[in-house]
């Protein structure tokens, strides 16, 4: 907190998304009804799974994470979004926003974790069906459930202290819609060579690292149906991975092309564009994904249906 008693930043003016004033009204609508969507949409799939017996797999406990993730990941940025469009106060105290970084990071790094785990299920399933229930035990998985949750708390926690001892500069106008690490960086008037460095490590280990086990569990999935082609194992594979896939593509499509891509390509709109696809766009449709593209999820929900209306039936 050093950084805050030397410069006296006491909080910052988060200038939002470039919408025109006659707009606001409109898109301030369009978010909540996104957010909504996301809460209510993750919720039931968390509620499915927690009720219906036949999703207590190890895919559907990842899912079940990957959904709480969702929720939270959505509701570190929009209620402070929200909030801002309907008073027009943009303020957010330096504490709050040093929190919200936090968090930010946090739910961010467990979501790649989380996809990392289910693309081990899908090869482990996929390529040693025989023996998928010995190798993803309910040891395994909840140890790779708590090692995600570890790893992220470490890394969300990094990052955090070194912006914290930082000094900021009397201007405290940031051209965001939340506190995100870049944006506050560029408002930093001490030396930023070490937070620097480690953005770009703990970025290839935490974001470049989940991607490329991601895409090997996948060759190794591809091969394995190469070698032993058949209808029925093409139609398994992507009925169980084609969810999981278009959920990566979605996710990392975003982050890879916002924090990997060349910073100087990178305008403010773009940057607060693609901000708002991965923390906003994504948790509401990976739901949808999940309910359209997934048999299991389909029955579940029309056991629930069934089971609500006729209560009474044998």
């Amino acid at each position: 907190m050093a950084g805050r008693n030397q410069t006296g930043v006491s909080d910052f003016l988060l200038l939002g998304l470039p919408i025109e004033p006659e707009k606001q009204n409109l898109f301030y609508a369009l978010f909540l009804s996104m957010y909504l969507t996301t809460i209510l949409g993750n919720m039931l799939i968390i509620v499915l799974i927690r009720l219906d017996l036949h999703l207590h797999t190890p895919m559907y406990l990842f899912l079940s994470n990957l959904s709480f993730s969702d929720i939270c990941f959505s509701s570190v940025t929009m209620p402070k979004l929200l909030q801002n469009m309907h008073s027009q106060d943009p303020s957010i105290p330096y504490t709050g926003c040093l929190a919200q970084m936090y968090f930010f990071l946090f739910f961010g790094d467990l979501e790649s974790f989380l996809l990392v785990a289910m693309a081990y299920d899908c090869y482990v399933a996929i390529c040693f069906p025989l023996h998928y229930t010995t190798i993803m035990s309910p040891q395994l998985c909840f140890s790779l459930v708590a090692l995600s949750w570890v790893l992220t708390t470490f890394h969300a926690m990094l990052h955090t202290l070194l912006m914290a001892r930082l000094c900021f500069c009397a201007d405290n106008l940031m051209p965001h819609f939340f506190c995100d690490m870049s944006a506050l960086l560029t408002l930093v008037c001490s030396d930023t060579h070490v937070n620097e460095l480690v953005i770009f490590i703990m970025g290839g280990l935490i974001l470049v690292i989940p991607l490329l086990l991601i895409i090997m569990s996948y060759v190794r999935i591809i091969s394995f149906i190469v070698k032993v082609p058949s209808v029925r194992g093409v139609g398994k594979a992507f009925s169980r991975c084609g969810s999981h896939l278009s959920m990566v593509s979605l996710f990392y499509g975003t982050v890879t092309g916002l924090y990997l891509g060349p910073s100087a390509n990178n305008s403010t709109v773009k940057e607060t564009v693609m901000a708002m696809m991965y923390t906003v766009v994504t948790p509401m449709l990976n739901p949808f994904i999940y309910s359209l593209r997934n048999r299991d999820i389909k029955g579940a929900l029309g056991r629930a249906f069934h089971k609500r209306t006729f209560p009474f039936s044998l």
